[in-house]
């Protein structure tokens, strides 16, 4: 039986590549990912510094020239929190054998849930170092993270990476790779479609989030509440995140029996995949942190 399935389209997880001599350099659809949500993000906040009427009291929490110091506290805060979070969430056995792995960084391996605490960190240290407050710098990279996880979403894309399960439905995709084409013996049709969980996670986490966000500070002045935009992105997130799980392909790293937390976890009749069970804190979070601050 044939496919209905969309064929995946010729992309190459390089954008283009510049070779003399024994020097090599590559720009991947990845990396662009980064720098391009890095720049958003930088842009819009310092925008928002020169607003103080959308701020508390009609003032800013700081100067716009401090915007840059912030995305440098950033940056280190997602690569090393990402790095670190995917190395103890999600191959703990193989780092602790092959240490010296945990810095090969550009061979790929972040994870959103490290990457967001390590970015909770930098936020504080540079909000003490400063003497700014910190929920309203919180919410600033709040209303802007949307548009860095969306992006990365798309570059997961072009990558063929993080797909979706084996699916009939006329939208799947036909993933190149041996992988994933490692469907069900049984599976009705020759080509093994999968959901393109990546775009999913692209719309929900990313547009669809960023547009929610967008409308509460300029259409509702959520940032004169500070922690509300936060509230909602964490449990935005947390729940979008949750939501495409069950469409998500387990991570391949789960099946290796090194990680005692496994690929998914049996807790009674349902199973949940590692994504869900990092997600869950964050929608109680947010959830919580935004009644807190409607009572305020």
């Amino acid at each position: 039986m044939i496919s209905l399935a969309i064929q995946f389209p010729d992309l190459s997880p390089v954008l283009f590549s510049i070779e003399i001599g024994n020097f090599q350099f590559a720009l991947r659809w990845y990396a662009l990912a980064y720098i391009a949500g890095f720049l958003a993000g930088w842009w819009i906040i310092y925008r928002l510094m020169q607003r103080p009427a959308l701020w508390p009291a009609d003032t800013a929490p700081m100067e716009p020239a401090r915007v840059e110091a912030l995305l440098t506290y950033v940056i280190f805060g997602v690569i090393l929190g990402g790095r670190l979070g995917f190395v103890l969430f999600y191959q703990p056995g193989y780092y602790l054998a092959n240490p010296m792995e945990i810095l090969r960084v550009w061979e790929g391996g972040m994870s959103f849930h490290g990457g967001l605490a390590g970015v909770v960190v930098a936020g504080l240290v540079f909000c003490r170092r400063n003497g700014v407050p910190p929920l309203q710098i919180a919410d600033g990279m709040a209303l802007v993270a949307p548009i860095g996880i969306g992006l990365g979403r798309v570059a997961n894309f072009v990558n063929a990476e993080l797909w979706g399960r084996p699916t009939l439905q006329p939208w799947g995709v036909i993933f190149p790779g041996q992988a994933a084409q490692s469907c069900p013996w049984d599976w009705p049709v020759d080509d093994c479609a999968r959901h393109p969980t990546q775009l999913y996670e692209a719309a929900l986490e990313g547009l669809v989030l960023f547009a929610l966000l967008a409308f509460l500070v300029w259409g509702r002045g959520a940032l004169k509440r500070p922690g509300l935009v936060t509230a909602v992105f964490i449990a935005g997130y947390g729940l979008a995140r949750f939501t495409v799980e069950f469409f998500r392909q387990a991570d391949a790293q789960f099946i290796t029996p090194d990680n005692p937390l496994g690929h998914v976890l049996s807790l009674g009749p349902l199973g949940l995949t590692m994504g869900q069970l990092l997600s869950l804190p964050m929608i109680l979070a947010g959830l919580a942190l935004l009644l807190l601050r409607r009572r305020v």
